[in-house]
């Protein structure tokens, strides 16, 4: 048995899949010759998925991430906050 407690936390597990997620969006869109950034502010402001691409699975994989949570986590990483 091991003597130390493993910790866990959904919040940071969390973060990390959001933060994946909208790279591969991002580096799909990239490759598809669009500008990332363009298409993923529309996204967000439209909630229209059509603004990413399906290449690489990305609208399936951008859809599966709460556009509030997303839009927070994204406001306290430019601010700098955990």
């Amino acid at each position: 048995m091991h003597d130390q407690t493993m910790t866990f936390s959904v919040k940071q597990d969390r973060k990390e899949e959001i933060r994946k997620t909208l790279n591969v969006v991002y580096e799909a869109l990239l490759e598809k010759g669009y500008n990332p950034i363009n298409q993923i502010v529309g996204y967000i402001l439209s909630e229209d998925p059509t603004y990413i691409t399906t290449y690489n699975n990305a609208r399936s994989l951008v859809r599966h991430i709460d556009r509030d949570e997303l839009l927070q986590e994204m406001v306290k990483s430019y601010l700098g906050l955990k």
